[in-house]
This record gives structure tokens, sequence and C-alpha cells, in this order.
């Protein structure tokens, strides 16, 4: 799945998709969870093409410590956030994953260019900050018994308006698999 197929012109949320508002009250935060997703196709294009490794511990732990502040900040569990990220890094790299292998097995389908790192990086930050305050927000849903149907609903609303395919939204489940406390 292309970056600009999936609708992000990096970061920028696609016209025409509903708000929380008007789906489910878990929308929002599931769908920039899912923005979140798409920079692993530029990620990937960009270590491809650089040699790098996918996974990258130190900027995990970089990650993690950002988001474990900014709950602190926000007065949410900071250890629930960290797992909910780490499932969202896992979901990345898997992405990432795939996308090497289908590369090494077809070389002629290989990324020729890529975005920066940084830019990636800069716009994942951003992403993350907005899910903090999101999940901030919708706490009293995520520590609530009727989480795990809100979740299942905004998952499916944001697949379908996304028009994710089968392995983004395999990802999006693992990524938002942490979300209900209950």
């Amino acid at each position: 799945m292309a970056l600009a197929a999936f609708g992000l012109a990096f970061g920028s949320p696609l016209a025409g998709i509903a708000s929380a508002d008007e789906v489910e009250p878990l929308y929002d935060l599931i769908d920039t969870a899912t923005q979140r997703l798409a920079t692993a196709d530029a990620i990937a294009a960009s270590k491809w093409l650089n040699g790098a490794a996918i996974t990258d511990p130190a900027r995990v732990q970089q990650v993690l410590e950002a988001v474990s502040a900014d709950a602190e900040s926000a007065d949410v569990p900071s250890n629930y956030v960290t797992t909910v990220f780490a499932d969202q890094i896992d979901a990345t790299e898997a992405i990432q994953y795939n996308r090497f292998s289908a590369w090494k097995l077809d070389p002629a389908a290989a990324p020729l260019s890529a975005p920066d790192l940084s830019a990636s990086r800069t716009l994942i930050d951003d992403l993350n900050h907005r899910m903090v305050t999101l999940i901030a927000a919708d706490w009293p849903i995520l520590d609530s018994p009727d989480c795990p149907i809100r979740l299942d609903a905004a998952r499916t609303a944001v697949a379908e308006a996304r028009q994710l395919d089968p392995l983004y939204r395999q990802a999006l489940d693992a990524a938002t698999r942490s979300y209900c406390q209950t």
C-alpha cells in the first residue's frame, strides 16, 4: 500500500472521512493510529535504500520515553501508554518486514527513492503526541466495559474509510490490541 494510495500527504487526513462524533467515539484515535501505520511504507523504503535495519532499539526507547512523559502530563497511566505504543511499533515494523520480503523476492518492485527518514520521524512524533492526547480524552471509554465493542466499531469504520488492504487491517488490529483495559 503506497503512501500516496493511502491518501496521506504526510499526515494530512483524507478529505471527506467522517469524524469521531459522526461514527464512533474512538474513531479519531484509531484513525490517528492508522495514519501512524501508514508511515511504514516510506520508512521501509528509506531503510531499504540506505541499508538500515528495520529494528532500531535506540529510536524505540526514545519514542517510548517521549510517550510515557506525554502520558504523565496528560494524567494517563504511562505503563498503559507504553504498552499501546509498543504494539504500534511492532505493527509498523511488521509492515516494514513485509515490504522488505516482497522486495527481496522481486527486486524490480523495490523503491528507487524514498522520503528522508527524519521527515517520517517528525511526522511520527507529531502523531504520537496526538495519540496520547486522544487516549487521555478517550480514557473513560478505553477503561470501560464498552471498550471492546467501541474499539471494534471504530477499527471497522476507519478500515472501510481508509480502504485498508488485508495487511494494513491486520496491522491495525495488532497496533490496537491493548487499547481496552477491561
